[in-house]
């Protein structure tokens, strides 16, 4: 608990902010204001450092890169293992847990042990490790490194406690799983095959026990070579040698025949009578040619052989195709009796499994369904019905079906949205499933007690959106919508649609959605705003469309002459660059087509009919911006929507336009600059006379000439925009970045090195090809840059040209793209951003290097090339080639370099615009990448009729705030600390039948200043995030009353304020993996964590902080990662997981009969720990393996929690160690009882036989 107190009175000449060298803390000191400000402000801050901790919570999707699966036939879980060492195991909906091997090795193959809640898992590092699933968090009891040998295949026997580890050099090891080291039985490969062989028999592929009995054992290897092996007399019953490698072995439940699988495509079935030869070979897909051969096949990798009482049995296996026929999807094959049905899958099959009735494999099988594990999606395959239908999948597996672009997560929704959500996308929901239950089954949940309305939304790059419930820690798909519906289908070889076909052009970029009001509004790649209304009823609807031209004419724009080249940033070889007219090159690239210059038109065209849509989600606006001479229109960088206003509010690198979507008309388009008006907070000069044009921008970088190499060594992703196009300013600024005599008002020396990011120096040591470039604060979004243009609220980079170079005035101008060049490439998901890319320089193809900073939006710097930026733009083949060539070799004070002023957010609220406001009026905050801030005061007509038919006014001469870095996120509190939400629109259905008696009115909801604050008077407090700082603002004074920078090191990519235990706090996550959170408004540090080491962009993208301290972001192409930095949360978390291991009694095997038992063997009476024991067969190597105990026991469970629910989760854990320890008493003394009996009746034979002796006979 903190109290403190802030007094002022009119003039804040002690401003705290002051002392920090803020420019707009400068600028309000001492500034007297007429309008009446809080003589005091009290603010009780409930935040403390005790409040917040960092952890994981549920982890959501298909697991990335599978490569193992198994089941529990009798606790019904499944488990699945990943490349990168994790396994997700599954039960019922809501049981769903995430463990991850520290090593990150690849998982190889997972064992249950089968209703004992525990799971064995073998990795590439050829370690085994031993899974406790009796916790809700599983933990590793014990771990076993294999040092000399490698590991390729595990078999753990059912109700056994040895476990059967086949290597790499064909041995076979046993490991006792209770104790987890090596038994000194083994079976070595040269005693296993004959001696008189000569070639090794290769890799252990396959290691089973005999059904008939257990005390066999068959192991197959690569090379073909079956053995069987007996375990008492340390011999091979028989051996087999076949042509044909082996891929997989399954038994009969007889246990008399075993069917294998092979790399021809053939399925051999052996009989145990006759090995010498198999009993049937078939080829299944392999058809007989004309010339009498058969058709070569693809290897079988994996075959399952299972009985069943009344019908034929089922031979399962994946593979085996023919090679000739070319395009054939990856296949499941079933054949039942003579029936062969091929199930074709639309990915690759990396495992499946048959799910039996049973879990003895001497009994009939009885299958009923079958698991499979593909790349990107899980199938259960419904056996029990001819058709095979699959099962209707419960988990949220097809996060990806889309490549994921963008997320957004809302916790504390209304609760009335889900509900209605769910009716309406059940309306879509596909048909066609089995009508049994979902087979895996296994663990409990139950909704806890701290649970409310969560809701995720995620944009794709086919421009679908998907609305999932996230409340209670689980995930389900709500609702569906594509917006590519809105436009017509680009139809190949129609123009200028013809040179716009792209696989995804409706990629969604960000969204905005007011949860009260149900307005959705989406940006797109291709500059393209879709505004929506809810409705629960089908309409008939004309789309209504605008197009904003936030672009120049470039004959406005003024190049820099030819004698204004600074020398000291050129090679001493290097000439001044001569300078070009644009007029001279009608063929420059990008600049015309055979249809000519494009102008004035669209990436998209929107349907020009009515059309019909659905319940849900319909289209109201589209707003898409304008080519201007050949240019396309800039990405959009920010959004704000405010449904109580009507308008809709939007940025790029160009400027700003405000559209007010119920009169459907444009009210505000202009640049950035032009939005300072008489405040611009620069003292910018015209430039010296022209004597040249060039297309380049009309927005200057605002450093002198020593500082603007400070500047532009120190920028971060999001500090700074280059473009070739711009808005139409009123005077003709200076655009050589290196010759501009400016003058500075004095604080902005502060800002020089405010732009500090180490993505910058990467390059500085990486020569030669194949090396791979690591950037691990490269953390702009996967569509930042798109060809040059900017596609991320927070990256105003958009680098449209190339570097400066000699060039004649006949050389093409750089600032134009390829003939025929779309304004988009493919729009690369936040998924599928891999950092790690091959520094190499390819035919054909542009650099890496290039390529890299084109698709991150990084202006990069290096050493080694006199410290200048590279700017790339796509041209034809040997200009993309030349461009980089001359990148690396020639300065690069460029006419291309040339930096404009991006919005990166906006904001709409009921503030005040100017110091002398008394009353707080509509307000839109705009934040820029230079760290500015602006407020632009609105006049909005309050009466419905009034406001439908007179425009609204907006006053562009607000206030000038200003910070460090460019500005990220705005949040207003009251003058008691708590936060102020947006007005907004309640919802109502513009569908809805409408009611003679009833006039339809907008019912608005404000949150006005203020309307809480009659003890403190008017007034409110602003807060302001940027990538560096942050800082709290009091309004309508202006004055800084707090600032904190955030980071000096590194920059934030994501901040925002949220609700956490009842009050109110700033959540920032920074490009070095930091975590954060600060108080409010005194900007207390109350967390730092360092997280997260981020290695992909997806992060950056995808990272999104909601109230009720939890957050997200995509931890892999394919999964969400939901964590809580709440504490009151993580004590609360094991309430919330599910139980994976509940108590169930192992099913009895069936009575064998007792001709069964006479003549099938002696399979019950094998005693493993006889044979495998240490007294039996001695201690193992101790450099074969190393064991390493874990902390997953009853100890591991000993996590740090506190408050009550860690009391009890304690109390449990000793409750659970006393009843183990009496337990163990328990079994010592049934023990000594035993023992005692065995020496009371041996006492007794030997007395009974002595008894009749006489003394001579002993």
């Amino acid at each position: 608990m903190k109290k403190f107190r802030k007094v002022l009175d009119g003039l804040t000449t002690s401003s705290p902010g002051a002392t920090v060298g803020s420019p707009s803390c400068g600028s309000a000191a001492g500034t007297p204001t007429a309008a009446p400000t809080p003589k005091e402000i009290d603010v009780q801050e409930t935040l403390v450092s005790e409040n917040f901790q960092l952890c994981k919570t549920v982890r959501h999707g298909f697991p990335y890169q599978p490569t193992a699966l198994a089941f529990d036939p009798v606790q019904k879980i499944l488990a699945i293992g990943s490349r990168s060492g994790g396994v997700r195991i599954l039960g019922r909906p809501g049981v769903d847990c995430y463990c991850q091997h520290e090593s990150g090795a690849a998982v190889l193959q997972l064992q249950f042990l089968i209703n004992e809640g525990a799971l064995v898992s073998a990795c590439a590092d050829d370690t085994l490790h031993l899974w406790n699933l009796r916790q809700r968090r599983p933990a590793i009891l014990h771990s076993l490194k294999f040092n000399r040998e490698r590991i390729t295949f595990c078999h753990l026997p059912f109700q056994s406690k040895w476990l059967y580890v086949g290597t790499e050099r064909g041995n076979t090891h046993i490991v006792n799983i209770e104790s987890f080291v090596l038994s000194g039985y083994v079976i070595m490969w040269n005693k296993a095959i004959e001696l008189s062989t000569k070639t090794h028999p290769g890799p252990v592929v396959h290691l089973s026990d005999s059904p008939k009995d257990e005390g066999k054992l068959l192991i197959g290897f690569e090379s073909g070579t079956i053995v069987q092996w007996d375990l008492r007399g340390k011999k091979a019953d028989f051996r087999i040698y076949y042509d044909e490698a082996i891929h997989s072995v399954s038994w009969h439940h007889e246990g008399k025949q075993f069917m294998c699988s092979h790399s021809d495509g053939s399925l051999t079935l052996w009989n145990l009578r006759n090995t010498t030869k198999p009993f049937q070979v078939t080829f299944p897909h392999g058809k007989i040619q004309k010339d009498a051969r058969k058709e070569s096949c693809k290897p079988i990798l994996k075959v399952e052989y299972k009985t069943c009482r009344n019908s034929e049995p089922f031979v399962i296996f994946s593979g085996g195709l023919s090679y000739d026929k070319a395009g054939r999807r990856p296949a499941l094959t079933i054949m039942h009796g003579k029936a062969i049905t091929v199930l074709e899958m639309d990915y690759p099959i990396v495992e499946f499994m048959v799910l039996c009735e049973t879990p003895y494999n001497n009994e009939v099988q009885e299958p009923y369904a079958v698991v499979v594990l593909l790349e990107k999606d899980l199938i259960v395959v419904d056996l029990t019905q001819s058709n095979y239908p699959v099962f209707e999948n419960p988990y949220p597996m097809d996060i990806h079906e889309s490549p994921v672009t963008c997320t957004a997560y809302f916790a504390d929704c209304p609760p009335d949205i889900i509900p209605i959500l769910y009716s309406i996308g059940a309306k879509h929901k596909k048909t066609g499933y089995s009508q049994k239950e979902w087979p895996i089954s296994g663990g409990t949940w139950t909704l806890g007690s701290h649970t409310y309305p969560e809701i995720i939304i995620t944009g794709h790059a086919d421009g679908s959106i998907k609305f999932w419930d996230a409340s209670a820690i689980t995930l389900q798909m709500l609702y569906k919508m594509k917006t590519s519906k809105v436009f017509e289908k680009p139809k190949p070889g129609e123009g200028r649609a013809a040179e716009l076909v792209e696989e995804d052009p409706f990629a969604i970029q960000m969204v905005s959605w007011c949860p009260q009001s149900r307005m959705f509004c989406v940006v797109g790649i291709s500059a393209h705003i879709i505004l929506y209304r809810f409705s629960k009823y089908d309409a008939n609807t004309q789309i209504v469309s605008l197009e904003v031209r936030l672009q120049c004419d470039s004959d406005d724009v003024i190049s820099p002459s030819e004698n204004e080249n600074n020398p000291s940033f050129s090679e001493p070889s290097s000439h001044s660059p001569q300078p070009h007219h644009q007029h001279q090159h009608p063929a420059s690239p990008g600049s015309r087509t055979p249809e000519g210059i494009k102008d004035s038109i669209p990436c998209l065209k929107v349907k020009d009919r009515a059309v019909r849509v659905p319940p849900g989600y319909q289209s109201e606006l589209v707003i898409q911006l304008l080519w201007v001479d050949g240019e396309p229109p800039q990405q959009i960088t920010s959004l704000d929507i405010n449904s109580a206003y009507g308008l809709l509010a939007f940025g790029n690198c160009n400027g700003l336009a405000v559209v007010d979507y119920l009169q459907k008309t444009v009210i505000l388009c202009m640049s950035t600059l032009d939005l300072y008006g008489s405040t611009d907070p620069y003292q910018r000069l015209t430039r010296s006379p022209r004597r040249n044009r060039q297309s380049t921008s009309g927005l200057t970088e605002l450093t002198d000439n020593q500082q603007s190499i400070d500047m532009e060594r120190n920028k971060s992703p999001t500090s700074v925009c280059v473009c070739s196009v711009g808005s139409p300013v009123p005077v003709h600024y200076p655009t050589s970045l290196h010759n501009d005599p400016r003058v500075l008002p004095e604080p902005v020396a502060s800002l020089r090195a405010s732009h500090c990011s180490p993505v910058f120096y990467l390059l500085d040591n990486v020569k030669g090809p194949g090396r791979k470039l690591s950037l691990p604060t490269d953390l702009k979004t996967d569509l930042d840059h798109v060809n040059g243009h900017c596609t991320s609220p927070t990256s105003q980079p958009c680098s449209a040209g190339k570097p400066r170079i000699p060039m004649g005035p006949e050389g093409p101008r750089l600032t134009r793209r390829g003939p025929g060049r779309p304004p988009f490439r493919k729009a690369q998901s936040a998924a599928c951003m891999e950092i790690s890319l091959p520094v190499s320089h390819t035919e054909g193809h542009a650099s890496r290097r290039a390529m890299l900073q084109q698709l991150h939006g990084v202006t990069m710097y290096s050493h080694d090339e006199h410290h200048s930026t590279t700017s790339y733009c796509w041209s034809d083949r040997e200009s993309r080639e030349n461009s980089f060539t001359r990148s690396r070799s020639s300065s690069v004070s460029s006419i291309d370099r040339d930096t404009k002023e991006a919005v990166t957010t906006l904001q709409f609220g009921e503030s005040y615009g100017r110091k002398n406001d008394v009353l707080p009026t509509p307000c839109l905050w705009v934040g820029t990448s230079l760290g500015v801030v602006l407020l632009i005061p609105m006049s909005i007509p309050t009466d419905q009729e009034e406001r439908m038919e007179e425009p609204v006014t907006m006053g562009v001469s607000g206030a000038v705030l200003m910070l460090k870095g460019s500005v990220l996120r705005f949040s207003f509190l009251d003058c008691m600390g708590a936060l102020i939400q947006p007005p907004y629109e309640v919802w109502r259905d513009h569908n809805a039948p409408e009611d003679p008696d009833r006039l339809r009115r907008r019912k608005l909801v404000h949150f006005s200043p203020s309307s809480s604050q009659d003890a403190c008077g008017d007034g409110h407090l602003a807060v302001v995030c940027s990538e560096r700082q942050a800082k709290v603002f009091l309004m309508p004074s202006q004055s800084c009353l707090f600032v904190h920078n955030i980071t000096e090191s590194s920059f934030v990519l994501r901040a925002d304020v949220v609700s956490v235990c009842n009050s109110v706090c700033l959540a920032c996550f920074c490009a070095n993996g930091h975590v954060m959170t600060l108080s409010l408004p005194s900007l207390r540090p109350l967390m730092d964590v360092n997280y997260l080491p981020l290695t992909d962009m997806r992060i950056a993208r995808t990272f999104y902080f909601t109230n009720g301290g939890q957050a997200l972001y995509l931890s892999s192409p394919t999964e969400v990662q939901r964590i809580t930095y709440s504490q009151e949360m993580c004590d609360n978390l094991q309430e919330m997981l599910g139980e994976l291991f509940t108590p169930i009694e192992t099913p009895e095997a069936q009575n064998r009969g007792f001709l069964k038992g006479f003549f099938g063997g002696n399979a019950h009476t094998f005693d493993r720990e006889e044979l495998f024991g240490e007294a039996a067969a001695g201690k193992a190597s101790r450099s074969l393996a190393q064991h390493i105990p874990g902390q997953g026991g009853v100890e591991g469970m000993k996590v740090a929690a506190s408050g009550v629910v860690g009391e009890l989760a304690r109390a449990r854990i000793a409750l659970d160690e006393r009843g183990q320890r009496l337990g163990e008493l328990e079994e010592r003394t049934a023990l000594m009882m035993t023992s005692a009996e065995s020496f009371s009746k041996h006492a007794h034979e030997l007395m009974l036989k002595c008894k009749d002796k006489k003394w001579y006979q002993f």
